[in-house]
């Protein structure tokens, strides 16, 4: 059996809203061009924040994101189940948790972390635009461990 992996730029998915979307929608891998469409509960980030994250993938175990802010934004309460998170860009940020706890934690272009489901409050608080790439956990595998430490890519 042959596998086909269909790879899609990620300013081709891209797209402009007034408002923030009130479903999923975004290329399925696989070799289709199908859509996926769900509704989206009100602490979701494309509901809360539409102007910042966007879709580039969903499927059934994953829902792959992009977002994008600039220095001192600030974004609305929003969760995300399990996630690995790819920084594009090197980027200061402070996470203002349910419980009023804040952790601030800078990043370089390509490190890469796991973290565990959470909802919290993001914070641009460096000098750099925030741009990564958000892989959600659809799987209800939770993890049972911390959450991994920064990884760092290796110099040449």
């Amino acid at each position: 059996m042959a596998l086909f992996l269909m790879v899609i730029p990620v300013s081709s998915c891209m797209r402009a809203t007034a408002s923030a979307p009130t479903t999923s929608s975004a290329w399925v891998a696989g070799g289709t061009s199908e859509r996926v469409s769900k509704p989206l509960p009100p602490n979701d980030p494309i509901t809360t924040d539409g102007d910042k994250y966007r879709v580039i993938l969903e499927n059934a175990e994953v829902r792959v994101l992009r977002y994008r802010d600039k220095p001192g934004a600030k974004t609305n309460s929003h969760h995300h189940p399990r996630f690995v998170l790819y920084a594009l860009t090197p980027f200061q940020r402070r996470l203002t948790f349910g419980d009023g706890t804040t952790k601030s934690r800078g990043f370089r272009a390509g490190d890469v972390i796991f973290m565990n489901a959470q909802t919290h409050i993001g914070e641009n608080i460096g000098t750099t635009d925030t741009d990564v790439v958000i892989v959600e956990m659809k799987t209800a595998r939770p993890h049972t461990g911390a959450p991994s430490p920064v990884r760092r890519p290796e110099s040449p």
